[in-house]
């Protein structure tokens, strides 16, 4: 059985988040046909979670070190002055990257799972590189600066796109293989990496759902959802705007309307600006969404920056819940508006679409059934893991001839 080592920002565990679940079921599908040693700083609230991961990882080996620096003023100087984006000056640690050294040439594969590892890629390993691009981060910086807001912030936003741009070519560039998703691969190729080295993948949801009885429009409440990390930038901003340009107008003609926002961590400014308006309940973390999801009418993901696909929006679907969005919350799903989901580009369409799914049964069974037709036939993780698994192979045969891997293992270490 080859040998990969899996490079990853965080520890993906528990899968609260769209990253750290693709992370996760990336590693169990990559576990079934490799040795697996998974490679992370400890960033965070992390070093709580690494027992029980390791109880249940489907890894061979761990190797994990406590990195904690600051998204702060003073670490963006900090990787200004080292030339690298924050997110990469953020994850790096130098011992680790010297562990990662060490068990580097006993590996057939490095697995960089975004772009922000790619600074622990030895620069002489002669193994198959593989990238996964999480996203096209640089886009969410660039979407962010363009946004109204503090000038400062904004131009430091423009600044970091075009860092994080040059970043993700790089070790585009450098890989044997990328995974992308669709737009995100366009975004690639415009920038002059080689088409041929791509792969399409994608953020899925929570499949399981589809495994769910339908739900019934006469069952659900008049009540929206919204689920999501609610410490996250680009969900916060989305959400204040909905709260402040769309909730209100939706009020004047549903004043019984309740709008659920479930997540953890919710920033201060979105605590604050709940408080002001009546119906809006902020939920704290749910163990179990069902208990949500069988109630709502009604999904919003009103993102107005971001990247790749969205998994809150494909939660959604795979549930049946109709979902009003953006065409950001959108992007990266084969969809017909309408269809499988409602895409508004103003707060007055968001509100209209909105309306419209809350009060027409049939337009609501339309769609409820529509999405989860759409995710049982294109998003599935094992349709998605059976095509990875083959490109991968392709590329390791295609490697072959280059490269014999050591038989001798260092001993890890573990911090």
């Amino acid at each position: 059985m080859k040998k990969l080592l899996f490079i990853t920002p965080e520890l993906p565990y528990p899968p609260q988040s769209g990253g750290k679940v693709k992370s996760l079921k990336l590693l169990e599908a990559l576990a079934e046909r490799y040795e697996v040693t998974l490679v992370s700083p400890l960033k965070a609230e992390d070093a709580l979670y690494r027992r029980d991961f390791v109880e249940r990882s489907p890894c061979t080996e761990h190797v994990h070190r406590r990195v904690n620096v600051a998204r702060s003023a003073a670490s963006l100087v900090a990787s200004y002055l080292k030339g690298t984006p924050l997110n990469v000056h953020r994850t790096y640690d130098a011992a680790l990257a010297a562990q990662v050294r060490r068990l580097a040439q006993s590996h057939d594969v490095i697995f960089l799972d975004h772009y922000e590892v790619a600074a622990y890629l030895p620069r002489d390993y002669r193994g198959t590189v593989v990238y996964h691009a999480h996203n096209a981060y640089h886009q969410l910086w660039d979407r962010y600066a363009r946004l109204p807001g503090n000038i400062a912030y904004r131009t430091a936003a423009f600044v970091e796109a075009r860092r994080v741009r040059r970043a993700e070519l790089r070790i585009a560039n450098r890989a044997d293989l990328v995974f992308a998703a669709p737009n995100d691969a366009d975004s690639l190729i415009n920038g002059g990496v080689n088409p041929a080295r791509i792969a399409h993948t994608y953020h899925l949801g929570d499949d399981r759902q589809l495994e769910l009885p339908p739900l019934e429009f006469t069952q659900t409440r008049q009540e929206l959802m919204y689920v999501g990390f609610l410490g996250w930038e680009a969900n916060v901003v989305g959400l204040l705007w909905f709260i402040e340009n769309v909730w209100p107008s939706l009020l004047e003609t549903h004043p019984d309307l309740r709008f659920r926002i479930v997540g953890k961590n919710p920033d201060e400014r979105l605590t604050n600006l709940a408080a002001i308006y009546p119906g809006i309940e902020l939920t704290g973390f749910v163990e179990n969404l069902e208990d949500v999801y069988r109630h709502a009418r009604v999904s919003v993901a009103p993102l107005l920056f971001g990247s790749g696909m969205k998994v809150k929006v494909l939660d959604a679907m795979a549930r049946g819940i109709p979902t009003v969005t953006t065409p950001v919350g959108a992007e990266g799903i084969d969809y017909v508006d309408g269809t499988h989901l409602a895409v508004a580009t103003s707060a007055e369409a968001m509100a209209q679409r909105t309306r419209d799914l809350l009060d027409d049964e049939q337009a609501w069974s339309r769609m409820s059934a529509g999405s989860r037709l759409l995710i049982s036939q294109r998003y599935t993780w094992a349709q998605l893991f059976s095509s990875m698994h083959e490109r991968l192979d392709e590329t390791l045969v295609d490697a072959m001839p280059r490269r014999t891997v050591p038989t001798l293992q260092p001993t890890l270490q573990h911090v």
